[in-house]
């Protein structure tokens, strides 16, 4: 859901990323377009089987597809450094509808494991068909956890990451795959993922979803508003809202990280550009493909192209007056929820000592 008054076109990159722009290089773009065909398909399930199936509608793939920073970099990645690709046998840990697992056939590969645990997978398949890749890549339906291959792989390919980076927890999946099925010193697609938090000021776009509920047409509907404040917003921040700098909280090597380390607590201080209020505080992330003969990757902060992973907006109970120069310190803490682990806890630890205003505040959030 986009704000209305969201509508100037960002730059494609910040200057402090080093990543090649995926969307200036000329590449083939039949694959993709022979795959997003595929939601003109339609079948008889209801919408209580997409609520435990999610992935299995086409529609989450077709807006990933035509995520054309996502979709492109990946693409780039694996046409542009086809000598790490060329004889190598590849596992697509979450293939969707196998676009991956075709960028790395067309590559090269000896052979392409895709598995998917969705009904997609039997999409996967005939697309795998209709593109004439049935002998190199084979898709296996079920739980990388459940399921078997008949030798160990050299590279994994996946896109996990969700809202926030680490919402529904594909990352643990990720994990599992390289330590099971990946051969010493393999490589996987993509290495490196860092989150980071900045903050903003958004008045108008608080009012109308956090304080409407003070009043709705002369009633206090003000439970709903401690609700709505609990549940981070995902949504896409104009780059004019950031009043702070923005801070590195947490980056996860996903070629030696544990489980664990998804789960952290980190320190920030976000120093004022400009004298402004703070509404929310905001976290993005970019992943970034280190093993590439050039550094390749994306950001999907609010001065990047957008995604469709757009930003997480927390927002703050107190707003914050805020000259430049001055600072909000705290510490955010990371963790799944015990009751689901797809779901992440957020909890905000945070104070301010300014001319104008002294805030000691600690908020949680939930994910799900």
């Amino acid at each position: 859901m986009g704000r209305n008054k969201n509508n100037k076109q960002h730059a494609s990159l910040p200057d402090n990323n080093n990543f090649e722009n995926p969307v200036s290089m000329n590449v083939d773009d039949e694959i993709i377009e022979d795959v997003a065909a595929t939601s003109n398909l339609t079948d008889d399930r209801t919408s209580a089987d997409y609520y435990f199936d999610s992935y299995s509608h086409f529609g989450i793939h077709e807006e990933m597809l035509k995520d054309v920073v996502r979709t492109k970099t990946y693409q780039n990645v694996i046409y542009k450094n086809d000598f790490l690709v060329k004889g190598k046998v590849v596992l697509d840990v979450g293939a969707g509808t196998g676009i991956l697992s075709l960028f790395c056939a067309k590559a090269g590969a000896k052979h392409v494991y895709a598995v998917e645990c969705s009904h997609m997978a039997d999409m996967a398949k005939e697309i795998v068909e209709t593109n004439g890749y049935s002998d190199v890549i084979t898709v296996l339906k079920g739980k990388i956890e459940e399921i078997d291959l008949p030798v160990k792989v050299d590279i994994i390919v996946s896109e996990w990451m969700g809202y926030f980076l680490l919402y529904e927890n594909m990352l643990n999946t990720v994990l599992y795959a390289r330590d099971k099925w990946l051969v010493e010193n393999g490589i996987v697609f993509p290495d490196k993922a860092s989150l980071y938090l900045t903050a903003i000021e958004d008045a108008e776009y608080k009012e109308d979803k956090i304080e409407f509920w003070n009043n709705v047409y002369g009633f206090d509907m003000s439970c709903i508003k401690k609700q709505a404040m609990v549940e981070p917003l995902v949504d896409t921040v104009d780059q004019n809202q950031i009043v702070t700098n923005s801070h590195l909280l947490k980056t996860m090597d996903i070629s030696k990280m544990t489980p664990g380390d998804a789960s952290f607590t980190a320190p920030f201080r976000l120093v004022a550009e400009r004298n402004d209020y703070i509404h929310a505080l905001v976290a993005y992330f970019d992943v970034s493909f280190t093993k590439c003969h050039k550094l390749m990757g994306f950001s999907t902060g609010p001065r990047s192209r957008n995604t469709h992973w757009k930003q997480t907006v927390l927002y703050l109970e107190d707003r914050i007056t805020i000259c430049e120069g001055e600072a909000i310190v705290g510490t955010m803490t990371v963790s799944q929820n015990k009751k689901n682990p797809r779901d992440i806890d957020i909890m905000l630890e945070y104070s301010f000592s300014g001319q104008h205003c002294v805030v000691s505040r600690t908020q949680s959030y939930k994910m799900r």
